[in-house]
Order: structure tokens, then C-alpha cells, then sequence
């Protein structure tokens, strides 16, 4: 590995990647240089199509990938002014997340790669959220503590170097942003949940409404949100059973609050125990409101230093994976054309 500064060789040689993103519900296409910086990041969302059902529809998923990716992937080598000869390799995401919108985006970053010759490197998208935070961050170096939260997955992971991680804690059944989703659902906010509870939530008292917060017996780190997701359908019906009126915006802020403390709770914990200076958020929650402002705070009177991405890279795209390939590249990491979509990946595995 070469000798770096601020993550970027110091030979002066610029490295430019096309990165691909199509894990869930948005087809996405970015060009990277140096890991940091970005020269274009074009995300086509399908939250109108899925909001019609309720949630992503996987096979919608699939085929609303099939019919955007070469338009998403031409507007981002446009918007950077750049051919896929100016490129030095083609990342995509290739797990975890839906199977078929996984297949879609490793089927295309393989066509490139073999008609082109680029290398090609397959990213996990856990460790793509976690490398958003050197987008937005360049003074951002490893070693730090990373909580990834969104829709399906919740993981407290100490970032040791680039490419090497631990994970102290992850979620047990439901993942922070999945609840949101559900909760949403259920008191009629509608999908996306995240984005709605948490504008809710600011008309609403957070202390309106007592909800449990889950440990997870023998795991210091580990989260569990069923349980709370439970305790709010219970309050719900109970109220309706009853006859009461039912305050949306308290139930909102009420539900945030306890996802959020126990959030912050278990990564200040660790910041104790493991002794951590720098603190990053990462993932679709890490754009909640509340959850920013608590962690900050936290930070602040504990002098660690807090690190967020701002709410466009926290959400799926594709200069998060970019920034990641770009690692894995001046590693060596090269992926070959047997690169299969693997839809639960482990963060560490390859």
C-alpha cells in the first residue's frame, strides 16, 4: 500500500472510479477521485412506486433497475465530464440487500469491466456507508467508532483501518430503520417512515409516551427494536380499544426518542470502554434530526469529536461506494467476473 495523506496517494496519482449502487430502491452512479471527492453522484429514487404499496416491492425493485441503470451510468460520466476511459476501475455494490436489485448492478459493473477492461471490485454496502463520512470529512482518518443505522441494518462497528473492521454490537431482529418504517405504517404517516416520523415528531412531546428501551442480556452492544416496535402497536390498539384519542405527533416523537437513546446510549458506552476520540454516524437514520442532534451533544460533553455525512450520502448512493472502492483499489483488492450478488453479506467478508 502506498504511502497516503488524508487517505489520498501522495505520487500524485489520481484514481478515478465509476462506482454502481442498486442494493434496495435507488439506481445509483457516481464518479469518485482519490476515494474523496466527487466528480458526479446521480441517484434516480423509486419512492413514488413503492409508496403505492406500502414498502419496496423486490421484484419492482429489479426491473425499475433494469430500466434506469444505463441512463443513471451515462448522466454520471456526462455530469464529470469523463468517458470510461478516464476511469481506472468500475465498482459496484454486490451485498448485502435485495438479491435482484443486487444481480442487476453486478451485471452491469462485469459487462463494463469485460468490455472495457477496467478492473472491477465488488463493495460491501455497509462499509460504503461507513466511507461517506470521508466525502464529507477529508481530515478523517482511521481509527474511529462508526454506528450504521438504516433500514436494514444496525451495527456499532470500530473502524481499525481502511478495509478493517470490528463489529462490537448489531441488531437482533428489527434494525432502527425498519421500525421507523413500521411505526410510520402503523399510525398512517405511510412510507418512507423515517423521513415522516421524524417531521412528525417535531410537533409532537417526547416524553408524551413512556416506551421500553431494549438490552440485550450478556451484549453490552448489541440492539433490539422489536420489542419497542411492539409496544407501540400495543399502545395503539389499546387507545382504540378504549376509545382515545390518538396523537400522532406524540406517538412519533415519543417512538423517536427511545430509538435514539438507546442509539446513543450504546455508543457512548462504547466510546468509554474502547477509549474512542472520533465518533461517525452512517446510513439512512443517520439523516434523522434528533438523532443528530443527541449524538453531537453526547460527543460534545464527552470531548469526542462527531463526524455525520450530510443527509444525501447518509441515504443509498453510489460516491459512498466509490469512496470505499477506491480503498480496496490501492489495496489490491480486485474482484473477478465470478462476482455473484450476495444478499447477506457480512461486513469483513468477501
Amino acid at each position: 500500500m502506498k504511502n497516503e495523506v488524508n487517505g489520498s496517494p501522495v505520487n500524485d496519482k489520481i484514481i478515478r472510479i465509476l462506482a454502481i449502487e442498486s442494493s434496495c430502491d435507488e439506481t445509483a452512479a457516481s464518479v469518485v477521485e482519490n476515494g474523496r471527492k466527487v466528480l458526479s453522484n446521480v441517484i434516480s429514487s423509486q419512492i413514488d412506486i413503492h409508496t403505492l404499496y406500502g414498502g419496496v416491492v423486490p421484484e419492482i425493485a429489479s426491473r425499475s433497475h433494469m430500466e434506469r441503470i444505463d441512463q443513471v451510468i451515462t448522466k454520471a460520466l456526462e455530469e464529470a465530464g469523463m468517458t470510461l476511459s478516464d476511469m481506472d476501475a468500475v465498482g459496484v455494490t454486490y451485498g448485502p440487500g435485495l438479491v435482484g436489485a443486487l444481480l442487476v448492478g453486478v451485471a452491469e459493473a462485469k459487462a463494463i469491466s469485460f468490455a472495457s477492461g477496467l478492473p472491477l471490485i465488488g463493495v460491501h454496502h455497509i462499509e460504503g456507508h461507513i466511507c461517506a463520512n470521508y466525502i464529507e470529512n477529508p481530515e478523517l482518518e482511521p481509527p474511529f467508532a462508526c454506528l450504521v443505522v438504516s433500514g436494514g441494518h444496525t451495527h456499532l462497528v470500530m473502524v481499525k483501518d481502511y478495509g478493517e473492521y470490528e463489529i462490537l454490537g448489531h441488531t437482533r431482529d428489527d434494525a432502527a430503520g425498519e421500525a421507523f418504517d413500521k411505526v410510520a405504517r402503523a399510525v398512517g404517516l405511510g412510507y418512507p417512515g423515517g423521513p415522516k416520523i421524524d417531521k412528525t415528531a417535531r410537533e409532537g412531546n417526547p416524553d408524551a409516551i413512556h416506551f421500553p428501551r431494549a438490552k440485550v442480556a450478556g451484549s453490552a452492544y448489541d440492539f433490539s427494536f422489536s420489542g419497542l416496535k411492539s409496544a407501540v402497536l400495543n399502545y395503539l390498539n389499546g387507545a382504540k380499544m378504549k376509545g382515545e384519542e390518538i396523537c400522532v405527533p406524540d406517538v412519533a416523537a415519543s417512538f423517536q426518542k427511545a430509538v435514539v437513546d438507546v442509539l446513543v446510549d450504546h455508543a457512548m458506552a462504547a466510546a468509554g470502554e474502547y477509549h474512542v476520540k472520533k465518533l461517525a454516524i452512517a446510513g439512512g437514520v443517520a439523516s434523522n434530526s434528533a438523532l443528530r442532534s443527541a449524538m453531537e451533544d453526547a460527543c460534545n460533553k464527552r470531548g469526542i469529536t462527531f463526524y455525520r455525512p450530510s443527509p444525501v450520502l447518509c441515504t443509498d448512493n453510489a460516491a459512498m461506494i466509490g469512496s470505499a472502492a477506491y480503498y480496496d483499489y490501492i489495496r489490491g483488492i480486485r474482484s473477478g467476473f465470478d462476482l455473484n450478488a450476495v444478499p447477506n453479506l457480512k461486513l469483513g467478508e468477501r
